[in-house]
Order: structure tokens, then C-alpha cells, then sequence
């Protein structure tokens, strides 16, 4: 019996852990197959990829990102191979399971809850080693009527699932995301979350963690995202692994977690001030600061607490923070969301991420949702429309706003230009910023079609010389400033007013060519020509000092043609190069 385990995954770049921890936890019974796609890949392309392997079982893994194509996937390969057997797993069947069988005729079996228990008595039952009828947590067909057998129990030792990464080959994960659990469950209960559903937390052994994460850092994936929906719960824990990542430091891989900031104490964050930069990278739900909108979603959280944890945590300077907005809550309308989003945006963090609430299968906030006059997508990923509090209109404003953020905050590609706008001129209401130059977009079309680098610079300096309209020459030497930074250029766009200075070229290639300068700004490249040099650095002429507002933003800076040199450095996350004022 020929058995292929899939999925269709978000991006290339990431891996499923569900299915290889099915092939792991049966593979004394069968040598399963593990083929990937993505979401991006024709469709007509994995038909004929699957069909020409001539599989007796299919078995995909299901989220909302991917459950339409796959069912069209199902009833294809059902058309050109009537016998294959097609089951279903994952999230997004779980908590529908009868209707989605009534839908999808083409599917056989779907396994519901944690899958590995499921699907290793399905391939028991498949073998003739089982009776179908104990196969806990299967639905199926009997005679034109669909089964639901009894629900598996939770499995309490998680070491039980043998680790998929044993004798692993390093090609399957080069350069690519692996994601990886140390827990599951969650010690909350919040409303629009599947978390919600199971109660209690399990954990894997530390021996077994740490076993599992040397495997990965020896074979140098490029990043380990742990998806564990509150990594910190267990603080004792979660600092030994933690501990163990800095001690196992390979150079090369990062770490992702999801923490709870209010549970990090002062011991802790002493511990996270002695991270390497770059090693941790922090996702913190938030998603509203109006304790209201709180108790309506069950839930638990201290934004004073959190408001210092993450402060405290932007002051170190060497953890990347990523905090999550949801729009579309109970509750919360378009004047409480704007109190959010400033609340939060004013932590200082790098990263905001505005997200919209979907009504996922099996969440309280689904069950609820009349009650608050929900409408919404009623295919995935079931997104909010409109509800009592907050109108489709503006739902479509904050979008507009969500990518406004994307492209100018979040990119990091206009780190100082946001800095001194938002500081000078929108202060009071970060929000209002995004919110009127979201307006200037859509009401110049700039939304309809894609915008590249150097037009998006372009049409925020519009924005400000027509919105703003002060400061102007400043604004355009910060916001070339952030442009220079990105990286090495040789034509910086006519639209920046460009300082001449005479004989320049050959003046940067003398400071090169002076050891000293080398000694003190370059060490990097002692030894090296000037030739090899200006590959990697650039210079360029500021009629004003903007190294010191990028010090200060509400410095005194007028001062005439300064020359900054760009230093070019990959490894940096909170700056894309280093810069000085030189004198050429």
C-alpha cells in the first residue's frame, strides 16, 4: 500500500510539521511519502505530479489558506483515479467534519482532533489489522451514510511521537522554515482562537526538545519558528530552551516564538539583555488595549505590564518585536481601534501587525456571532465583513491602512522618514498619519496598481511637500537618507535634490585609499584596494545632519554639505547599514 502524505503550504519557504509527525509515528507500520506544495503552484501541475506516483492513499493537511484547493485537487484525482483513497485532516475539517463529508463526496475519511493517534489506527484499519468501527476520531462513509466514531483522547505523552527529525537530510531543509513545538495547548481561553478548544498544556521532555532543536541547528536552517501559542508559559522552561539556543549558537539560524509579555518577570528579561542580536525574534498578540473587548473574547491580559515588558525589551536593541493588532473584535469600533493602534504603535516596537478577525470553525466567537450582528466570509478564512460596532466602509479604511503600514512601517525601508513624521506633525495620533496617507492613496489610484521602490518613495515625498509643506528640503535629505540606506545604489532618482560637489568621485576614492580612514571607519577591509572597497560602501552629500537627527529627532540640525558614508552590512535587523559623517 503506496501512501502519500501532503499539503499545500502558505510559501516555499515552509514546512508542515503535522504531516511528517504522521510519518514518524507510523512508520514501523508503513514508509509514507512526504511531497509539498504551495498554494502557488498550478494546480494542474500537482495533479499530474501525484497521479504519475500512482498513490493508494492521499492524506492532506488542511488550513484555511489552502482547503479550496485542495478539495479540487480531491475531486480530480478522484475523476482520473476512482480508487485512491482521500482523507482529510487539520483545522479546517476538524470542527465540520459531517457537513464537509456531505460536501466533498469524493473524500473517504476524515481525522479529526490530534492526528497521529487517527491515522495510525486508519492505516491498521487499511492493512486489515482493525476494525474501522474502532478506529477513534475517523469519519467515513458506511452504505451512503457517514460515521462519526468517537473522539480520540488526547495524547499525554507527547514523546510517544517518535521525532521526524532523526537522521534527518539537511537538503530538505535548506533555506527554509521549519516549525517545531515544545508544547501543546494554551493556559488561555481566547474566543477567536482554536487554541481555545483544548484545555490544559502538554509538553514534550526537555531531552527530547533539545535532542530535536542540535538536529536542526546542526543541519544550519535558516530559521526555527516555534509555534508553541504561548512559548513563555512555563518560564523555567521556556529559559532552559532559550539557554540552550544562545550556548548552540550556529551563526546562521534565528528562533521565532510567540511569548506573553506581561508573564515575562525581571528575571527574565535579564536573562533576554544578554542575547545576541538578531538570535530571538518576539511575536506578541495584543490585539486591543480596551479592556472591554477583552472580557467580550475571554481574554487575559496587563497592558501596563506588557507596555514596560516590551519597552524594556526595545531598549536592548537585540530582539526583533512583532506585536498583533485584531480589527473586527466585539465591541470595538472604529474610535476604540484607532486607541489600540496608537497605544501600541507608541511602544516603539519594529514590527505592527494589523490583522482582521476571522470566525474560524470551532471558535467561541463563531458561535456567538449573531449576537453581535457578525457578517462575514462564509468561505475561508471566514473574514469579518461588518459587525454592530464597526461598518464594512470602514473595514475597507483600515485595510487600506494595513497596507499603508506594510509598505512604509513595517517594510523598514523608510525608518527615519516615519520617525520624523509621526514624531513632528502626528504625534498625538500615529493612526492619523497612516489614515490620511492611506486617503492620498486610494484617491490618487496608487492602490490599483503596484507600486515599485523608487515610485513609493516618490509618492511619499509628494504626500508630505502637499500635506505637510514644511521643512521640505529636510525632509527630502531624509527621506534620500532612507533610501541610501537600503542598500548599494549608483543612481540615486532625479526626484531627490541631489548636492554636487566638485571632483566628488575621485575625492571618495583618496579617503579610501588613506589607511587611517580604513583603520577607523572600514577594519573590516584593512589591506584591501579602494576598488574593492566602494563595492560596499557609499558616499553622499546632506545639505543637513542627518546623523544627528537620527539621533535626536527634534535636534537642531541645519548644517551645510555633510558627506555620509554607507557602510553595507546583511547581519543588521534593526538597521540595513551603518552610516558616518567623513570628511572627503
Amino acid at each position: 500500500m503506496k501512501i502519500l502524505l501532503t499539503t499545500l503550504n502558505s510559501k516555499f519557504i515552509h514546512t508542515n510539521l503535522a504531516i511528517r509527525y504522521l510519518k514518524s509515528y507510523t512508520k514501523d507500520l508503513v514508509d509514507a511519502d512526504i511531497r509539498e506544495y504551495t498554494i502557488n503552484n498550478d494546480l494542474d501541475y500537482i495533479l499530474k505530479d501525484i497521479y504519475k506516483n500512482d498513490y493508494d492513499v492521499i492524506l492532506f493537511s488542511t488550513y484555511i489558506w489552502n482547503v479550496l484547493d485542495i478539495v479540487k485537487l480531491c475531486e480530480n484525482i478522484k475523476k482520473v483515479k476512482p480508487n485512491t483513497i482521500i482523507g482529510l485532516g487539520g483545522p479546517e475539517v476538524t470542527y465540520d467534519s459531517e457537513n464537509a463529508m456531505e460536501k466533498y463526496p469524493f473524500v473517504d475519511y476524515i481525522l479529526c482532533g490530534e492526528g497521529e493517534l487517527v491515522f495510525r489506527d486508519l492505516v491498521m484499519y487499511l492493512q486489515g489489522n482493525k476494525n474501522i468501527e474502532d478506529v477513534e476520531g475517523i469519519v467515513y462513509r458506511n452504505n451512503g451514510e457517514i460515521v462519526v466514531n468517537r473522539p480520540k483522547e488526547l495524547l499525554q505523552n507527547l514523546d510517544e511521537i517518535p521525532s521526524p527529525y532523526e537522521n534527518l537530510d539537511p537538503k530538505e531543509y535548506e533555506n527554509r522554515i521549519v516549525y517545531y513545538e515544545t508544547s501543546r495547548g494554551c493556559p488561555f481561553n481566547c474566543q477567536y482562537c482554536l487554541s481555545s478548544t483544548l484545555k490544559g498544556l502538554r509538553y514534550f521532555s526537555i531531552d527530547r526538545v533539545k535532542k530535536d532543536l542540535k538536529a536542526l541547528i546542526d543541519a544550519r536552517v535558516s530559521q526555527i519558528k516555534f509555534i508553541d501559542r504561548t512559548f513563555n508559559a512555563n518560564k523555567k522552561f521556556a529559559k532552559e530552551i532559550m539557554n540552550f539556543l544562545m550556548e548552540n549558537d550556529n551563526d546562521y539560524t534565528t528562533y521565532h516564538f510567540e511569548v506573553t509579555a506581561h508573564l515575562l518577570d525581571d528575571d527574565m528579561l535579564e536573562f533576554l539583555s544578554n542575547c545576541k542580536e538578531g538570535l530571538f525574534q518576539f511575536e506578541i498578540g495584543v490585539q486591543t488595549t480596551n479592556q472591554k473587548v477583552l472580557d467580550a473574547v475571554g481574554r487575559r491580559d496587563d497592558f501596563t505590564k506588557l507596555s514596560k515588558v516590551v519597552k524594556k525589551i526595545a531598549s536592548y536593541r537585540n530582539i526583533h518585536q512583532h506585536l498583533d493588532l485584531i480589527a473586527g473584535l466585539p465591541y470595538e469600533d472604529y474610535a476604540s481601534f484607532e486607541n489600540s493602534f496608537n497605544d501600541v504603535f507608541n511602544l516603539g516596537i519594529e514590527h505592527l501587525q494589523l490583522g482582521f478577525l476571522k470566525m474560524i470553525k470551532g471558535t467561541g466567537v463563531r458561535k456567538t456571532a449573531n449576537e453581535h450582528g457578525y457578517k462575514y466570509k462564509d468561505y475561508p478564512p471566514y473574514e469579518v465583513l461588518y459587525n454592530n460596532y464597526i461598518s464594512y466602509s470602514q473595514i475597507l479604511k483600515l485595510k487600506d491602512i494595513e497596507e499603508i503600514l506594510e509598505k512604509y512601517y513595517n517594510s523598514k525601508n523608510f525608518v527615519l522618514s516615519m520617525r520624523y513624521i509621526i514624531f513632528n506633525y502626528y504625534k498625538e495620533s500615529p493612526f492619523k498619519f497612516f489614515e490620511e496617507f492611506a486617503t492620498y492613496f486610494d484617491k490618487n489610484g496608487y492602490f490599483d496598481v503596484a507600486q515599485g521602490k523608487n515610485q513609493l518613495y516618490k509618492i511619499l515625498l509628494d504626500f508630505y511637500n502637499e500635506s505637510i509643506n514644511k521643512n521640505n528640503d529636510l525632509f527630502n535629505d531624509i527621506l534620500k537618507y532612507d533610501y541610501i540606506s537600503l542598500g548599494k545604489t549608483s543612481n540615486i532618482p532625479q526626484f531627490f535634490n541631489k548636492l554636487d560637489m566638485e571632483d566628488f568621485k575621485n575625492r571618495c576614492h583618496v579617503f579610501l585609499q588613506d589607511e587611517s580612514n580604513i583603520s577607523k571607519y572600514l577594519p573590516n577591509f584593512e589591506n584591501k584596494p579602494a576598488k574593492h572597497i566602494i563595492k560596499y560602501v557609499h558616499f553622499e552629500p546632506f545639505k543637513f545632519d542627518i546623523l544627528e537627527l537620527k539621533k535626536d529627532i527634534n535636534k537642531n540640525i541645519d548644517k551645510e554639505d555633510n558627506v555620509v558614508m554607507f557602510v553595507y552590512d546583511d547581519k543588521k535587523i534593526f538597521e540595513k547599514s551603518k552610516a558616518y559623517r567623513v570628511s572627503i
